[in-house]
């Protein structure tokens, strides 16, 4: 049940009353029960002096494209009201010449702008206002009965307001219907959401949380768990049985759902997905359409629901279905495209935000996996405005013509062009090996910085938990996560990419980085020695690469390797025949994958370092001591002399092979496989002939 979270002494330190505003709608954020991730809205009204010094009236109101649990004062726009009640006396007004209007009523230029509601906060007479989406009232609004019923929850404290797509004519009726019942506490918007006031802050999240919990009691009242959902027509599979299947079909997935970009996928088998999907009703409910308007840009009208019966056993069944059932998604989506659209309409990646399995769970598409995560949130409200919506009576949603409305609405899409522009490496998923040290991390900082979703493979976990938490920390939740890998270890390595699968559907980019140096003289080199390197350096690269290549044939969207070499790769080193021979190795590997990659998009190229001293565990080990050794110098004179002996006369970062190995994982190369580029400052001994 709801709560009220508000906190006196938190609420006290609030300076004026855009920061009660700020306090009071980050509380309603806070529960998604509350409000939806990015709807909803919430206003005060208040005096302030304008830029003459005079005293005028204001109204705060959310900005559009933000998020009320994470909004901060500089996401409110402040408005004249005495420029914005006139309006009330209009008979209609465009959206078009409502935005236009607003603007020219904010009381700084620097604001955001105002919320697609704003009229609804202005035309109402109270000084603060909510505007929220909380499950249990949309499952009143989304039942066939919900006006009867809300009579007997709230008597004539209400008003009921047909559905009609949010702007001025919405705006207008709710204020009229208020107005005209004096013992009105609240606002009923039908398929939609809840509109409530009060006098202070405080007051009107209250009279919020009071309204939801008579509505909630009054719902689970008439739950009957054992017909949910129609009742449980299948058990869901064990916990790491449902994982197992869902990392095996996800890449498929993942290629079926990006033929026009790039799709990064995530998993949910929370209970109540777990309850929906196993119901006998699921499959007629989940198309009925979108529990609430504010879904549709992120879900769609409807997910793709499969019809399978769970059995672990029939694995490649599930992925023939999944394959089968998002193509004539795609037609559906395309047909009604076709058939609602406006003149200058831009159809969408017509492929499923939302796909329901039975027995499994849900799994969820975005162009980052923050936004897949938001596609899941929302669903997980849309199960439970379902839930209610059945134990009240029958589900009902928006007409189709209404849905494509609301999901291509200029104003709705308005707040998609609010997100940043995706970059290079947006919607790619790169794994890296190595990934804790110098080369690795630096690379996973390049790609994350130009977009991309990275994983950290090592032996060392805990530094490539310390890489994952500094990226996501700058860049955000789950850009990056760490796994525990030994590259010589077929299974492990299998784990990691079946870990990466779950995680954000499957890869784009490969770095075959992870390393190890020996050096001795080649009559003193053990078969130790020699097995080490050919097991890390060969073997390790090849596992890697093999275990990518099928998952990225799978896919069908094509890929990038890139091994890190070694000028030693074509280069014959003294004292290092184990290492250099395993580095020509890599080198030819790669050249061979690329060989048999170009039919199914894969590029294979290499890069070819020299001395990359910094952040590297490699010299930080008894390699730094041998190469010395093997020069004839002390170990603290190594930097300078292979500085000196380059043609351009300069040090090699691991920043530089970032540099190189985001230029090959680019669209810049391509056209390039099975090429060598050498970053190693110029030495004339590796140059290739």
């Amino acid at each position: 049940m709801v709560q009220s979270l508000w906190e006196q002494s938190t609420a006290q330190q609030a300076q004026n009353t855009l920061d009660e505003l700020v306090y009071r709608s980050n509380l309603i954020g806070a529960d998604r029960r509350v409000c939806n991730w990015g709807g909803g809205n919430t206003s005060s009204k208040t005096t302030i002096q304008d830029f003459r010094g005079k005293d005028v009236e204001v109204m705060y109101v959310k900005g559009s494209g933000s998020d009320l649990a994470t909004m901060k004062s500089g996401n409110f726009t402040g408005l004249r009201l005495e420029d914005i009640r006139p309006l009330f006396e209009r008979e209609s007004m465009s959206d078009e010449e409502m935005v236009a209007y607003l603007g020219h009523c904010m009381v700084d230029a620097k604001h955001p702008r105002a919320s697609i509601e704003t009229l609804l906060h202005a035309f109402l007479p109270f000084r603060h206002v909510d505007h929220t989406h909380p499950d249990a009232i949309i499952s009143l609004c989304c039942a066939h009965n919900g006006k009867e019923l809300a009579q007997e929850i709230f008597g004539d404290r209400f008003v009921w307001v047909p559905y009609v797509r949010p702007g001025f004519t919405l705006s207008k009726m709710i204020a009229e219907g208020v107005l005209a019942n004096p013992q009105a506490e609240l606002v009923l918007m039908e398929k939609h959401g809840l509109v409530t006031w009060g006098d202070t802050s405080e007051a009107c999240y209250a009279q919020t949380i009071r309204i939801i919990s008579e509505a909630e009691a009054f719902i689970e009242a008439r739950v009957n768990n054992d017909k949910l959902f129609g009742g449980r027509k299948f058990a869901p599979l064990a916990s790491e049985v449902r994982r197992s299947i869902a990392a095996e079909v996800m890449p498929a997935v993942r290629g079926a759902v990006s033929d026009v970009k790039k799709m990064i996928l995530s998993f949910d088998d929370q209970d109540d997905v777990l309850d929906f999907v196993g119901g006998s009703d699921a499959p007629k409910l989940s198309q009925v359409g979108a529990a609430c308007p504010d879904h549709l840009v992120h879900t769609k009208v409807v997910p793709l629901f499969i019809d399978w019966t769970p059995d672990a056993d029939d694995v490649e069944g599930l992925k023939a279905k999944l394959i089968e059932g998002i193509a004539d998604y795609k037609e559906q989506y395309k047909a009604y495209f076709e058939r609602n659209r406006h003149e200058g309409d831009v159809m969408f990646e017509a492929a499923p935000r939302v796909i329901l399995i039975p027995g499994i769970g849900m799994i969820n598409t975005g162009k980052s996996w923050a936004m897949s995560q938001v596609s899941g949130a929302l669903y997980h409200r849309a199960i439970a405005v379902m839930r209610g919506a059945t134990a009240l009576g029958d589900f009902v949603s928006l007409s189709e013509n209404e849905s494509y409305n609301v999901e291509y609405w200029p104003l709705e899409l308005y707040k998609l062009s609010l997100a940043p522009a995706e970059t290079e490496f947006s919607r790619q998923v790169a794994f890296i090996t190595g990934g804790a040290g110098g080369i690795g991390s630096a690379t996973a900082r390049r790609l994350v910085s130009g977009g991309a979703h990275v994983v950290l493979a090592d032996l060392n976990l805990e530094g490539a938990q310390q890489v994952a938490e500094e990226i996501n920390a700058k860049y955000g939740d789950h850009r990056a996560f760490a796994v525990k890998m030994d590259v010589t270890d077929e299974e492990a390595v299998q784990r990691a990419y079946r870990e990466t699968a779950i995680t954000y559907g499957g890869v784009d980019i490969i770095i075959n980085n992870a390393g190890l140096a020996t050096s001795s003289p080649f009559d003193e080199t053990s078969l130790k020695e020699w097995n080490l390197n050919m097991n890390v350096l060969g073997t390790g690269y090849f596992l890697v690469a093999r275990e990518a290549f099928k998952l990225m044939k799978v896919q069908g969207v094509g890929g990038s390797m890139v091994f890190v070499g070694s000028k030693n790769s074509v280069y014959a080193g003294k004292n290092v025949t184990a290492y250099s021979s395993a580095k020509a190795l890599e080198a030819h590997l790669a050249r061979c994958i690329a060989a048999e990659g170009g039919e199914y998009g894969i590029r294979v190229n290499t890069i070819l370092p020299d001395a990359i001293l910094q952040g590297s565990a490699i010299w930080n080990s008894n390699w730094r001591n041998e190469r010395a050794a093997a020069y004839g110098i002390e170990p603290d004179q190594l930097e300078e002399h292979y500085r000196k002996r380059t043609t351009l006369l300069v040090n090699i970062y691991p920043q530089d092979i970032a540099e190189g190995i985001a230029y090959f994982a680019s669209s810049r190369s391509s056209k390039t496989t099975g090429c060598m580029l050498t970053i190693d400052g110029g030495v004339p001994a590796a140059f290739t002939r």
